[in-house]
């Protein structure tokens, strides 16, 4: 876990949605949503993806938001492949990320929720960064990333992925001339590399401000 975790609820489409937020020390750079994994197959905000996520956030100066999607944990509602679920995402940001610099970032079926929320933030927000890690490619629609959004977006897939194969994200990505950033032996849920993916986001986050 992440110190000085907050628990938060908020009243979403479908009903209460479970948070957690954790705040940088000293001043804000700005506000990061974070979405976990596929709820059908025990995803949830404390996912340690998602929580590597939003570690990278906070060590970067950001306030990270984590939640659980309608159906798991202590949310309300049920799973409704990701349309509901970008709904609770755009809930989120409207109601504890309203003003000031914004970043989006989702692990697998995350990633193509956050997708869907960046294309109906896009132009309307101060969308700062965007970080998707092990994209469902091969299994959702997920959208294209806005042109202008790419030199803000870190895309990290797992070589040797056994979820959602390389070769999905490349060939999601490579309509785009989007990169996608590699780790070499690494499977879906980053596995031993989790310092690893941690510090990409930092990395990341550093050359976007």
């Amino acid at each position: 876990m992440i110190a000085m975790t907050e628990r938060l609820e908020l009243e979403g489409p479908a009903g209460r949605i479970q948070l957690l937020r954790n705040a940088p020390d000293g001043a804000s750079r700005g506000i990061a949503v974070i979405a976990h994994p596929h709820p059908l197959f025990g995803g949830t905000m404390e996912n340690k993806v998602v929580q590597t996520l939003a570690r990278g956030f906070v060590q970067a100066g950001w306030t990270a938001l984590r939640f659980n999607f309608r159906g798991v944990g202590a949310s309300q509602g049920s799973y409704d492949e990701g349309r509901g679920e970008a709904e609770d995402f755009l809930t989120v940001v409207r109601e504890l990320a309203s003003e000031g610099p914004l970043a989006l970032a989702g692990f697998s079926f995350g990633a193509y929720v956050s997708a869907q929320a960046l294309q109906a933030l896009w132009g309307t927000r101060d969308v700062r960064a965007v970080v998707l890690v092990g994209t469902a490619a091969s299994r959702f629609p997920v959208p294209p990333l806005p042109a202008e959004a790419h030199e803000r977006a870190l895309v990290i897939h797992g070589e040797v992925d056994e979820t959602v194969p390389l070769s999905a994200a490349l060939d999601w990505a490579r309509p785009q001339s989007l990169p996608v950033t590699v780790v070499p032996g690494v499977e879906h849920f980053f596995h031993g590399q989790l310092p690893l993916l941690k510090n990409l986001v930092v990395r990341h986050l550093r050359a976007v401000e």
